[in-house]
């Protein structure tokens, strides 16, 4: 019997290579996903899964990078991210996982780039939805904590707008419309290998959408993952949003996108403002809700004539109606001025312990630099070179060493300085 050719082997790889591309939406269980994924990957890996990242942002960054989106900066981080990503895909002889919810974007062109860089992989597409009745009033969120000021009487108005115009209405539709999601991502591909995981409708077990990615991702019966969750979005109250977009409007022209996120989207929205449980949840108005229904249905409609795999139940896109009437309706717009300053107390709250430890960490960097000055002034009184230096390359081994040394040769004009 000959030998196997070169050929045949890599041919047998590529038919071993599996590629799951989950594409969103957003507002679906993401965050959870991809946080027990990164922190899993030694463990994925030993049993054959692949979620090939160096960063718990990787793949938000391979996502920029193929649809080549600007978001504060980060676009020139993102540089050749895509590329590496798929090389480590095609390296990988299993199965790997790719996600990111923004990735429901892209365009057919951005689309082909992707399926084609996998190299001849049996991809699959996992799309992760969920009803109207709530997305709808998430993504307003989810604007508003990316410094968005609009009001949400204004992006309801703007994504009933048919012609979708505004940049918000554009991207709304591009990421929640599931049809055109299915249609852009999955023209290639037969239905058995496009996956719908539902979201479960209000009421269902905690860990209910997790058995469900389980399901789609294979990773049902996979032993020793840790599911704790250490990174997730969550959602904030009526007020608090309400008092995030107020903030947005203060700061827009003052602070810079660097700080914003760490202070007013992670410190105050995620740390903090999203811990008041107990506040009025965001909804659809009630009037609104028949018509996001009726959409939904026409999109359920659609999937099960198609014939997708779907992991859950179809029916869970279609919303459950609120119950609450017109005249009970908590509106963000017009939110109760007393909920309004509880919220505020609780943001000035954190950031004044937030600033109390940052003035703890400027004094503790104080000390190491007096520290670090008196130990150099003892090692120039002294007469023996070797002494001196000795000392000066102790204090270039930590960071406040090297500080104080560049501080204390400025101070002396650069004279008599060592160099490592």
């Amino acid at each position: 019997m000959s030998q196997q050719s070169e050929q045949e082997k890599a041919m047998d790889v590529t038919r071993r290579r599996k590629v799951l591309v989950h594409v969103g939406t957003p507002k679906t269980g993401t965050s959870h996903l991809q946080d027990v994924l990164f922190r899993n990957q030694k463990v994925l890996a030993k049993q054959g899964v692949n979620y090939p990242a160096d960063r718990f942002d990787a793949h938000f960054l391979a996502a920029l990078d193929l649809m080549q989106l600007p978001w504060a900066g980060l676009e020139q981080e993102a540089v050749g991210a895509w590329d590496r990503l798929a090389a480590k895909v095609r390296d990988f002889d299993g199965t790997s996982i790719v996600s990111h919810e923004i990735l429901a974007k892209a365009s057919r062109t951005q689309v082909d780039r992707a399926l084609s860089s996998f190299g001849g992989a049996e991809v699959h597409l996992v799309l992760s939805v969920r009803d109207l009745v709530r997305q709808i009033p998430a993504e307003w969120q989810e604007n508003v904590k990316h410094r968005a000021q609009i009001s949400y009487a204004d992006f309801l108005a703007t994504i009933q707008d048919p012609e979708r115009k505004s940049r918000i209405g554009s991207w709304f539709w591009s990421v929640q419309e599931i049809p055109d999601i299915i249609n852009r991502w999955g023209a290639s591909l037969p239905p058995e290998r496009i996956h719908l995981v539902t979201v479960p409708a209000p009421g269902a077990p905690r860990d209910e959408l997790w058995s469900r990615f389980s399901r789609a991702f294979g990773l049902d019966g996979l032993e020793g993952l840790d599911l704790t969750p250490e990174r997730a979005n969550p959602s904030m109250g009526v007020p608090e949003t309400t008092l995030v977009r107020r903030i947005n409007r203060q700061v827009h022209q003052v602070l810079p996108p660097e700080h914003y996120r760490p202070l007013v989207r992670e410190l105050l929205a995620h740390q903090t403002l999203s811990q008041n449980t107990r506040s009025p949840r965001l909804s659809l108005p009630p009037e609104l809700e028949p018509w996001t229904m009726e959409l939904s249905r026409t999109w359920v409609d659609e999937i099960t004539a198609r014939g997708y795999d779907v992991v859950g139940d179809v029916n869970d896109l279609l919303g459950v109606a609120s119950g609450v009437s017109q005249d009970d309706w908590v509106d963000p717009d017009r939110p109760r001025p007393v909920s309004i300053n509880r919220a505020s107390l609780d943001a000035i709250e954190a950031l004044l312990l937030e600033a109390a430890r940052l003035r703890e960490v400027e004094a503790d960097l104080n000390r190491q630099l007096h520290e670090t000055r008196e130990a150099l002034d003892r090692a120039y009184m002294r007469p023996s070179y070797k002494v001196r230096e000795k000392a000066v390359r102790g204090l270039q081994r930590s960071a406040p060493g090297r500080a104080g040394l560049e501080v204390y040769r400025r101070l002396r004009g650069g004279a008599n300085s060592f160099s490592a």
